[in-house]
């Protein structure tokens, strides 16, 4: 081996070159613009803008035309088109009509749970009112209240009616409306008793006036029946009430039968020999001949069903046409009441045909919602049909006692501008 005596020098890494800076750029210098010679053009004055500093004056030999006088007259034009145009659109009708500062949304929730009722949609108005209660927590939200209790009411929810009513008399310190009885009554104005008018199209999926009638007819004292408003039945319905008006008049319950002409020409004109697909409504027919028609047409009938049912024909009972049952013209104006015309029930598609003769005759009609459940949005506007050439030829006429939900449909509808309408307050 061999060996050196002499040090290995280590090996360097090359240095990098230090970063100096550079040399300052030398300054730029513009030279300054030549001067062109002056162009002899005249300034136009369209193009000057500026009025608050005078233009500088251009040397030159040509004389430039003086734009003073031009600038002030530009800048009146301007401020006259200006002034024109804001007064005439800002007072424009376009503008009062389109664009509606002072929406109540409590009336906008009032209305929409009315027309929701009046469709028939029972549950989405419940649900809106409920949600709502809470977002009116003032006074302003006891009208929601009445709302609620009306559609309880009519809903038949005695439990939720009683816990909504402990719930207000908390909030409010005031009364709750009391839960009222399912039936309703008219009081007759002169013969005294009670009185009940069937009204509508009666079928199987609502009897709540043909069990009314029965309730009536189980109580003391006469009891004034009127079909006059009664559109026409089912035959479960035309079953259930002649059962009602045979057990009456076996028990010799005193009842007055108005407004049954109708009823009768329809069933007799709907019922034919030998078609025994409504025995119901062949029944009730019979009754109503027997307390208020003639023995002839009776007798005529009667064969009629005997023949097509094979039985034997019922008898005629002339004690039940010619006693006090059958009420006289007069007292059938009377049971109607001279200055008052009442309705009952469902108003559905309604033309209020009827109504014509109170309002010819009297100076104040009054017409009585009391009794009546629900008003759909095309008997509404039938209504406000029906009174507006009477308001109009100054007749008062006065809606009385509608449910809240009733009412505020009627004001929705405009029919408040045709008639004073009374609204129980609770």
């Amino acid at each position: 081996m061999v060996f050196s005596f002499f040090k290995k020098q280590p090996q360097k890494m090359p240095e990098r070159t230090a970063a100096r800076p550079r040399a300052p750029l030398p300054e730029m210098k513009l030279n300054p613009p030549v001067e062109e010679a002056p162009v002899s053009l005249e300034p136009l004055p369209d193009l000057e803008f500026s009025v608050d500093k005078p233009a500088p004056a251009v040397a030159g030999p040509a004389p430039a035309k003086p734009v003073a006088a031009a600038v002030p007259q530009r800048k009146i034009d301007v401020a006259m088109a200006i002034d024109d145009f804001d007064s005439d659109f800002t007072e424009s009708s376009v503008m009062a009509i389109d664009v509606e500062h002072d929406v109540d949304p409590l009336q906008a929730d009032v209305e929409q749970v009315a027309v929701l009722f009046a469709n028939g949609q029972d549950d989405a108005a419940r649900s809106i009112l409920e949600s709502l209660l809470r977002a009116y927590p003032g006074d302003e939200g006891i009208r929601l209240w009445r709302l609620l209790f009306d559609l309880l009411q009519i809903l038949g929810d005695r439990a939720a009616f009683d816990r909504y009513g402990l719930e207000f008399a908390e909030r409010f310190e005031l009364s709750p409306p009391a839960w009222r009885a399912e039936q309703c009554l008219q009081a007759l104005p002169a013969e005294g008793g009670q009185a009940l008018a069937l009204q509508g199209v009666l079928t199987a999926d609502d009897c709540r006036q043909v069990q009314q009638l029965t309730q009536l007819l189980a109580q003391a004292g006469e009891l004034r029946l009127d079909f006059s408003r009664l559109a026409g039945c089912d035959d479960l319905v035309a079953g259930m009430l002649a059962e009602a008006l045979i057990d009456a008049r076996r028990r010799g319950k005193a009842l007055a039968l108005t407004g049954a002409d109708a009823l009768i020409k329809r069933l007799d004109e709907r019922l034919k020999v030998g078609d025994a697909a409504h025995e119901p409504s062949w029944r009730l027919l019979l009754e109503l001949l027997q307390r208020h028609g003639t023995q002839e047409h009776f007798e005529e009938r009667a064969v009629d069903y005997a023949v097509t049912f094979e039985l034997s024909p019922p008898s005629w009972e002339p004690q039940r046409v010619a006693g006090k049952n059958k009420p006289t013209k007069a007292e059938a104006e009377t049971a109607r009441g001279a200055e008052i015309h009442y309705l009952s029930g469902d108003l559905k598609s309604e033309r209020f045909e009827d109504m014509l003769p109170l309002l010819e005759g009297s100076d104040q009609p009054v017409i009585d919602f009391s009794c009546v459940r629900r008003v759909d949005f095309y008997s509404a506007g039938q209504l406000v049909n029906r009174l507006a050439p009477f308001k109009a030829a100054g007749k008062e006429i006065v809606i009385r006692s509608p449910n809240h939900l009733v009412a505020e449909l009627m004001a929705v509808v405009g029919l408040n501008k045709q008639a004073r309408i009374i609204v129980p307050k609770s």
